[in-house]
């Protein structure tokens, strides 16, 4: 792995020394037999196989992983009201030894590479899985609007004039070399959409990013692409408390439950791939119908209600490797946080569009 993740926990080097090397050598671990860990339970230089942390939970920031098998990483990336950033990535090498990117910087720049056929020979076939959800469940009011009203543009010329002037941009270490493969998540959908129409407006926000949509003039350079493949009974791996579970193979897009704060959460897994961006094996989605209220058209009485679309926008953002920019960069779609009733980050500001055509 790239020095600057193992750096991120430079200050847990002695430690992951004292918990992974004893006399002559011998590996030995003390992690807690029960709960979350956090990375200086199991810090940078651990080896997951030999401390049995396959499976475990490691906690960070409001968010956790569920520790991946040697060979594979995994992030979480949270939208919150709050505007700050939450979520970070667990890698753990060939070799079984973990690494930390606390902080969300790109640590790998090159892009060339190639897609690598997935293979999962024992998916997570959990209960949450496999559950055949209500329609109903943790689902919004159906989103109505007042007769004659129509819906709020996708951009004013104020905010398209600051997202096209702003060329500000983070990416992460990860990108789908060949096309993203999702499915549409059982149970109960944001806004009260069908599972039909939640397809159309996730389909919308995926398109946003694949496309390259904006209002700037800007080009469609990027040769990132999308297939959207059948409705499922399987769940985002995403649990209520916005923690990556085990991964099952199909990257599923949904609604649910997850903690407040959360307006929706993605979490990938990727292949690490060193000198080069991370290869995209999964990335789930999930809104969070339990705390907030959606809508697929706000209008000018909108209230409380986040758009759809423009959170999805945001997500499939994360599902194709881009990262949050900060303050001062409110107008552009990977900003941290989104204005109840706004559309504007449906279409993508100058620095978006920069970020994706780095990664393709």
């Amino acid at each position: 792995m790239a020095f600057a993740l193992v750096a991120v926990l430079s200050g847990t080097i002695s430690s992951a020394q004292a918990a992974t090397e004893g006399p002559g050598g011998a590996e030995v671990c003390d992690l807690p037999d029960e709960g979350d860990l956090s990375p200086g339970d199991l810090p940078a230089g651990s080896s997951v196989v030999a401390c049995r942390a396959v499976g475990r939970v490691v906690a960070y920031d409001g968010t956790g992983v569920t520790v991946p098998e040697p060979g594979t990483a995994v992030s979480v990336s949270a939208l919150a009201t709050d505007g700050e950033t939450h979520g970070f990535k667990l890698e753990v090498a060939a070799d079984g030894k973990v690494s930390y990117d606390l902080t969300g910087a790109d640590a790998d720049s090159s892009t060339a590479g190639s897609d690598v056929p997935d293979v999962l020979s024992k998916p997570a076939q959990t209960a949450a899985d496999l559950s055949q959800e209500s329609d109903l469940a943790d689902a919004d009011a159906a989103d109505t609007s007042a007769p004659g009203e129509s819906e709020i543009p996708e951009a004013d010329g104020w905010a398209a004039s600051g997202a096209c002037n702003d060329g500000a941009y983070s990416t992460m270490d990860q990108k789908e070399y060949g096309s993203y493969e999702w499915y549409i998540g059982d149970g109960g959908m944001p806004g009260g959409l069908s599972r039909t129409d939640a397809k159309w407006a996730f389909w919308d926000a995926v398109d946003n990013i694949t496309d390259s949509s904006n209002n700037c003039g800007l080009s469609d350079q990027v040769g990132a692409e999308e297939n959207y493949r059948a409705p499922t009974s399987y769940e985002a791996d995403i649990n209520s408390r916005t923690m990556c579970t085990d991964r099952d193979g199909l990257s599923t897009w949904d609604a649910g439950n997850l903690s407040s704060g959360v307006l929706a959460a993605t979490c990938s897994w990727t292949w690490p791939m060193p000198g080069i961006k991370n290869d995209l094996r999964e990335a789930d989605v999930r809104f969070n119908t339990t705390d907030y209220d959606f809508t697929n058209k706000p209008t000018r009485s909108c209230r409380n209600k986040y758009d759809i679309r423009a959170v999805g926008t945001h997500e499939a953002g994360h599902v194709f490797g881009l990262d949050h920019v900060g303050s001062g960069h409110e107008e552009l779609t990977m900003f941290t946080s989104i204005d109840a009733c706004s559309t504007k980050t449906r279409t993508l500001g100058k620095g978006d569009v920069m970020a994706l055509r780095s990664i393709y």
